[in-house]
């Protein structure tokens, strides 16, 4: 299978197709699976860049297979914040939470050079987003009952 087609966009430029891909996946992955109850649309996503890996489906038409929602870093402290990292069920186990993060952080670099990145991380990937150079900045805490830590990339000069 080649790799996803990657497309990052600002809210007000995603179809409503994209926009109902990227809500229906992080329903099923974030509500369904991870059984988290929490309002997903946070009022966030309008200043927004969402970025998605877009692959073919089993119907023919493109389907989502990867997705991660970038802020810009007037909205936090100051930093560059990816979230909502998720890769379809379908699509994992072969490297695409890689090449995702690979991608959300090339993305965070074209639009706010310079910048820090901050991640709020399940624990247990804590060594994963660490691969990409993100130290933690906090101790682990509940955040809809499973243990998170905060991470942090500082800017390469």
């Amino acid at each position: 299978m080649a790799g996803p087609r990657w497309t990052c966009q600002r809210f007000d430029d995603l179809s409503v197709r994209g926009l109902y891909r990227a809500m229906r996946l992080r329903a099923e992955v974030f509500v369904i699976e991870q059984r988290c109850i929490y309002l997903d649309p946070d009022g966030l996503d309008e200043h927004a860049w969402h970025l998605q890996g877009l692959g073919q489906g089993v119907d023919g038409g493109e389907t989502l297979l990867a997705y991660a929602r970038l802020l810009p870093p007037e909205i936090g402290d100051g930093a560059a914040r990816i979230g909502r990292v998720i890769t379809a069920p379908t699509a994992r186990g072969g490297g695409l939470g890689r090449a995702l993060m690979s991608q959300a952080l090339r993305e965070c670099q074209r639009l706010w050079p310079g910048m820090p990145i901050e991640l709020g991380a399940q624990a247990h990937l804590r060594e994963f987003y660490g691969s990409f150079g993100f130290a933690p900045t906090s101790d682990v805490y509940d955040e809809d009952g499973i243990p998170h830590i905060d991470m942090r990339k500082e800017p390469t000069p």
